[in-house]
């Protein structure tokens, strides 16, 4: 049976496809063409190609491109686009680039520098940041849509607050938590801040795992989800206690009845 549904589906498909060509023949250039969409979330620019560490998590909707290399356990969300085509992109080790974020490198400058993006491990960049050619060490907060320009440093174990503007050639040193449009010191970061700092790029690596997993999902097992879902509303697991029925996780079908009740 399945054979024969594959074969009449091919069989449909490539009636389609001629009677497509037949009236695009007929309208000459009148027809509309559909071109095929080549978004991809790797893609490689001018023969360089990312590369990816170990249990890394590229969202579908984001965008890694050209000279960018990626470490073990990073995660590039929905929407974040790394653009290393001018220049290189380096993301470390457990890294969390966020929804809507964009990296990119330079090429030409008001300094005149070819500059790169470096970014260190377990560094949390917030949702809508920016990142353009500069260097970001370990353990390190960007804040949501934070602003980090060309040259610009943030050294480790530091914050940049949401909405800040790190001006070019600009150094955030060790320790410290700069806010602002243009960002400038607003105090020490403190200890317990220090190790949310660590917490935070730990917590976003396990969440991308499940994301991965989610997203690795054939229809099949999307479906298969849903039933699940379905089953465990509509149906009273106390009920079931009650009868002493058990049943298979992921199957839902009874795998136990109680001798008696």
């Amino acid at each position: 049976m399945a054979a024969l549904t594959r074969g009449l589906g091919s069989v449909l498909r490539g009636l389609g496809k001629a009677l497509e060509g037949l009236g695009s023949g007929v309208q000459g250039s009148l027809a509309y063409k559909e071109t095929l969409n080549k978004a991809q979330s790797l893609q490689a620019f001018a023969g360089k190609r990312p590369q990816l560490g170990d249990s890394v998590f590229v969202a579908p909707s984001a965008s890694v491109v050209g000279d960018v290399k990626i470490g073990s356990g990073a995660s590039v969300w929905y929407g974040a686009i790394v653009r290393g085509d001018v220049n290189s992109v380096v993301i470390g080790d457990r890294t969390s680039v966020q929804d809507n974020v964009l990296i990119h490198v330079a090429k030409h400058n008001m300094a005149g520098k070819a500059l790169p993006t470096s970014i260190g491990s377990n560094v949390t960049i917030g949702p809508g940041a920016t990142i353009h050619a500069a260097t970001i060490e370990d353990c390190v907060v960007v804040g949501m849509g934070a602003i980090i320009m060309d040259g610009a440093k943030v050294e480790s174990k530091s914050v940049v607050a949401a909405g800040a503007l790190v001006p070019p050639g600009t150094v955030v040193p060790s320790g410290q938590v700069w806010a602002g449009s243009p960002a400038r010191f607003l105090r020490d970061l403190m200890e317990d801040e220090v190790q949310f700092v660590s917490a935070a790029a730990e917590s976003y690596t396990q969440l991308a795992m499940l994301h991965a997993e989610e997203n690795a999902k054939s229809f099949a097992e999307v479906e298969a989800d849903k039933a699940r879902r379905a089953d465990r509303i509509s149906r009273d697991p106390e009920f079931d206690e009650a009868q002493g029925v058990a049943r298979d996780y992921v199957t839902r079908e009874v795998v136990r009845v109680a001798d008696s009740t």
